[in-house]
């Protein structure tokens, strides 16, 4: 369900975003992620018991204790974490279980598609987001194109 029509649809449709795992530390990916979201119009939720706030949002320490709807989960958890991560986002009504980069689990896969979430397994929000909608345009460059080689000088 990576396919770019589906997640231009989950980011476009989407407006609240529950962060799992998101860490308090400006340095961690999850921090960073989540800081670009919120200052892109999304609501973050943050989910992590080690907190009482983070971003300036309550934080909560497990998606049965949020009190309000949850568009998509994001997964900024190890691999195993994934399944019973997926089982609260379905109880919680969620519509779509975003698995971040790194994080591939097939029986939560699995479990949230049959129970008709929206799964996206191993990729970034935040990138997609930029990729997707025009966010890649730091410092006046927006190829759009994502790459880590070097483009080929033509003489």
């Amino acid at each position: 369900m990576s396919d770019i029509n589906t997640l231009r649809r989950v980011l476009r449709e989407s407006k609240t975003i529950a962060v799992v795992g998101l860490s308090a530390d400006w340095f961690r990916p999850s921090y960073f992620a989540a800081k670009y979201m919120q200052e892109h119009g999304y609501k973050v939720i943050p989910v992590n018991p080690k907190y009482p706030e983070i971003l300036g949002e309550k934080c909560y320490p497990d998606l049965a204790s949020i009190p309000e709807p949850v568009d998509i989960v994001d997964v900024f958890r190890k691999p195993a974490d994934a399944l019973p991560i997926a089982e609260q986002a379905i109880a919680i009504g969620a519509k779509t279980l975003w698995l971040q980069i790194g994080v591939i689990n097939e029986a939560a896969r699995t479990k949230a598609e049959d129970a008709g979430l929206t799964v996206v397994m191993d990729r970034c929000v935040k990138i997609e987001y930029a990729r997707l909608f025009g966010g890649l345009n730091w410092f006046g460059v927006n190829t759009k194109v994502i790459s880590a080689r070097r483009p080929l000088c033509l003489p």
